[in-house]
């Protein structure tokens, strides 16, 4: 028989940022690391996770219940990087490997099972890192690769995709080859070690007490990254956790980010031809008096039209930015900034772009015209526009959309549009600019990875099935170049120097502070080892590493109400 015992907690109570120790009962003798428990916490009834091991002490409070399972005991040492790594509270991150709701029983897991040799001879060799797919290249070999390399490894084998149609559409197909799988709407089976997990981003934080390694499809996908704080990645919560097992992990990416092509990247053969057919049409030579679609595309419409797909044409129309895109009315050409060439927005009476670099009267930089118009509708705007235009009933979907019911054989709609259908001869970006004037560092990576979104639905250049239409006010682009060619070199270069000079990762870090102190907080900052700049979305902190970053924004005299997301 054992003797007393005490354990450490962490509540849910995510304001108090700290363990506390409590006493097990006797009937609680069995308890586990990670369990969740209910505790009494000043005389309040919380639930909590045990985190580790306490000294005995006189006048512990005894742990009250047990609530059932939480994530397992070897996933802890990893949650608590994470909360450094991120500056979140370690409850944030609990939260993130828990049930929604409670588990007090886990079934047994199944054995990994060996695939056919029919599919295994055809299977094609990956090597770990991060390889350069085409956008139609189909990632389910590259997947079933990693689950026979793995096999014979303990753990599950983790699958990452950018979105949960995504993962739900590669969940069947894996189990249609015979694959054991769980998806993240099923903790119980994670925690029971399935053979392999698929989901979307919250697959990297997946509860499995063992990885047998990781692939993460089209890692430079935002959908990654989580927009609130902790604003932790997917991807290096994978690479933290292969590495510590030593296991491999794959990573596939249309447009590698400069911070995947330091570490060495693997090229596909026969990438030019797995872009879509790309057409440009340049609008600052057309009629003013077209609408939301220039003639050439109106045309390429009608053609798309006399096809069979369900889904004939499908309109993106993106809304990035906070600012309305201004153009001159006489001569069409794009207010932009002449120090950084980004798009220039509305400023009290003056235009200046994101960052305020050249804050300037209202008139056009080419032809002196003080006539401007804004170039910003809604989604809704659009489908009255192009059913005037068209003379045909237009859908539209949203990310507020559901996933199911019928669609007219035109659809317009945000990005989420790329979940929604499966099919179509063409898709239209109605305003190119939009992306390639986002007033962000990766607003050329984004641009190259929507047309290549839009390339799986309207298929490969060599298939000569569909086309991508692109309307824009910049036909010398070098990004609009690279897309039509297929061809990348020089815009990867373009971007790998770019990140050096800037110091963006990996030849730096950042992090946005936010809150109504951030700015009084930056200024007094250490400005030998950080310098401050203001972006669009808060004051940024630079650094030339992780490590020096998080030691100067991390301290106690940051004000509470200051928040940092760290990139």
């Amino acid at each position: 028989m054992t003797g007393p015992r005490a354990v450490r907690v962490v509540t849910e109570v995510a304001a108090v940022d700290r363990p506390f120790d409590y006493l097990v009962p006797e009937h609680l003798a069995s308890l586990h690391l990670g369990d969740r428990v209910r505790v009494d916490f000043n005389h309040r009834s919380v639930r909590a996770w045990v985190v580790d091991e306490a000294r005995l002490a006189p006048d512990l409070k005894p742990i009250g219940k047990w609530l059932g399972f939480g994530p397992p005991a070897e996933m802890l040492d990893l949650l608590e990087w994470a909360s450094a790594r991120w500056l979140a509270p370690l409850a944030r991150l609990l939260v993130s490997a828990s049930p929604k709701r409670l588990v007090t029983a886990l079934p047994t897991a199944p054995a990994k099972r060996p695939l056919s040799t029919s599919i295994t001879d055809r299977l094609e060799a990956f090597e770990p890192g991060v390889t350069q797919l085409a956008p139609t290249t189909d990632p389910l070999g590259l997947v079933l690769h990693a689950y026979e390399t793995t096999r014979s490894a303990p753990g599950s084998l983790l699958v990452v995709a950018p979105t949960d149609a995504w993962a739900r559409r590669l969940r069947g197909r894996l189990e249609q080859r015979g694959c054991e799988v769980a998806g993240t709407d099923q903790w119980e089976r994670m925690r029971a070690q399935w053979p392999i997990v698929v989901g979307a981003r919250g697959a990297a934080m997946a509860p499995v007490a063992h990885v047998a390694g990781a692939v993460i499809l089209d890692v430079d996908d935002e959908a990654l990254r989580s927009e609130s704080v902790p604003t932790w990645h997917a991807y290096d919560v994978l690479v933290e956790r292969c590495r510590r097992e030593g296991r491999p992990l794959w990573a596939t990416s249309m447009f590698p980010s400069p911070r995947f092509m330091v570490g060495g990247w693997h090229r596909e053969a026969g990438l030019a031809g797995g872009w879509p057919r790309l057409t440009v049409v340049d609008r600052r030579g057309g009629d003013p008096h077209d609408g939301l679609l220039a003639r050439e595309t109106l045309d390429a419409v009608h053609r798309a039209l006399a096809l069979n797909d369900p889904v004939a044409v499908v309109v993106v129309h993106q809304r990035l930015g906070r600012g309305r895109l201004l153009a001159c009315a006489q001569c069409h050409e794009l207010y932009r900034c002449a120090v950084c060439s980004l798009a220039e927005q509305e400023a009290d009476d003056l235009v200046a772009c994101a960052s305020g670099h050249e804050p300037r009267e209202r008139f056009c930089r080419s032809c002196g015209s003080t006539r401007v118009k804004r170039l910003r509708q809604g989604v809704s705007t659009v489908q009255r526009d192009l059913e005037a235009q068209i003379g045909q009933p237009v859908s539209i979907v949203t990310a507020a959309d559901p996933l199911d019911g019928a669609l007219a054989r035109v659809v317009v709609g945000t990005e989420a549009v790329f979940q929604r259908v499966r099919r179509t001869s063409l898709v239209v970006i109605d305003d190119f600019d939009q992306y390639l004037l986002a007033p962000r560092e990766s607003a050329r990576r984004q641009a190259v990875g929507v047309v290549g979104r839009a390339g799986r639905l309207v298929g490969a250049r060599r298939d000569g099935r569909g086309s991508v239409v692109v309307q824009t006010r910049r036909g010398q682009d070098a990004v609009l170049r690279s897309l039509e060619e297929g061809s990348f070199e020089q815009l990867l270069e373009d971007e790998l120097e770019t990140a050096r000079v800037l110091g963006l990762a990996p030849f730096g870090a950042a992090a946005t502070l936010r809150g109504e102190d951030a700015a009084a907080f930056a200024v007094a900052l250490d400005g030998e080892r950080v310098r401050v700049s203001v972006g669009a979305q808060g004051v940024v902190v630079h650094a030339r590493d992780i490590e020096t970053l998080l030691d100067a924004v991390n301290v106690p005299s940051r004000p509470a109400s200051v928040r940092v997301a760290v990139e």
